[in-house]
Order: C-alpha cells, then structure tokens, then sequence
C-alpha cells in the first residue's frame, strides 16, 4: 500500500475517533428534566419529539428513546426521546344513545379505555341504551371525556309498564336535617332516574 494512502487513512480514522464514542444513557421512566441534565453532563443533546399516554409510568417521564441505551455515539448526537403525557388524553362519546344494545354499548366505550360502572335500569325495549352517565350528569354523543373515567349506561329491562317520561325525578339531599317525617321519603334501597337524563 502507498505511503500517502496508509497516511491518509490514519488521518481518518484519527478524525472520526474511530472505536471511541459517549455510551447512550438510559433514559427510560426518568423524569425528562433528569433526562437533560444526565445526556448533557454526558456530551451528548436531548430533543422530546412526541408524547403518549401510559397509565402505568409517571406523568412527564421517558417512554422510548433513540439511539437506544447503550450504544456509542459521537459527541453531540441528539437522543430524541417520547415523553409520558402529563394530561390524561380525551375521547369522544359515541353515537350510541338510542340507537345502540347494551352489549354493542360496551365494546365501543371499553375500546376507547372507558370504564363502565353497573347500569341502570328502566322500562324499554331491553337492552337498548337510553342514555350515558358521568358522575350524575347526562353525556350526550360528542362530548369528551378523559380516558379511564367511569360511565354509567340507562338501559331498557324490557318492561313497559310505565312511560320514561313519568319516571320520578331525584330526590337531592339538600344537608339539613328535617324532624318531622312527611311520608315522602324515598328508600334507599330504590333508584330513581331523573327524566332529564334520559334522552328519547
């Protein structure tokens, strides 16, 4: 081999620090403000390019990053890394009041990692969904809620022996105690639907 050819590969190698290189940290379920100091103190740079949503990992911690751990890079390579969001992602209600059964109700809601609490029954065609609940209040279809909360679905029982409409409405607790019994009070034991949370 020429001499200036056996010169001008060492010259190479000796710029590309060939064999040498900064191991890539692992950066996984740590906190991403931890993650920048430790790939910065190491020579390296740190760039979050998406997020997604983990309920298992903390919220603002690193979920996947390249170059993976443990692979030499050259200083001033940039670890991209995804970040666990710090919001719980939104999902839209379905179009299933009225128009869905009990059972298609379910698939849908638990697809979009909804729970669903036990239902509610009055009379209906049965199984048929009459409305959808969140913490009391009506859900109509198209409106957003956070992944995980917990839904209640109003279905027929397949009675008719009264009208939806003439379903008595709740009874709120307003906290003061009242000594004198009216012969109104509702037993704890008996739900009792609102009307105006039940969608025709």
């Amino acid at each position: 081999m020429p001499a200036g050819t056996c010169g001008l590969k060492w010259g190479l190698l000796k710029y590309t620090h060939h064999g040498e290189g900064i191991e890539v940290p692992d950066l996984y379920g740590m906190d991403y403000n931890e993650a920048v100091d430790l790939v910065e103190s190491s020579g390296l740079r740190i760039e979050a390019t998406d997020s997604t949503y983990d309920k298992k990992m903390p919220a603002g911690s690193v979920v996947v990053q390249s170059p993976v751990k443990g692979l030499k890079v050259k200083q001033g390579r940039i670890v991209y890394v995804t970040i666990n969001s710090l919001t719980i992602p939104r999902v839209k209600i379905p179009d299933i009041i009225g128009k869905s059964s009990y059972r298609d109700a379910q698939v849908k809601l638990q697809k979009l990692e909804l729970r669903l609490l036990p239902p509610k029954l009055i009379d209906g065609d049965k199984d048929l969904v009459y409305g959808l609940m969140l913490d009391g209040k009506r859900l109509n279809a198209g409106d957003m809620v956070a992944k995980e909360s917990q839904l209640t679905l109003i279905i027929g029982n397949g009675n008719y022996g009264s009208n939806i409409d003439d379903v008595k409405p709740v009874i709120v607790d307003d906290g003061e105690d009242d000594d004198e019994d009216d012969g109104n009070d509702v037993d704890d034991n008996v739900e009792v639907i609102d009307p105006s949370m039940i969608v025709d």
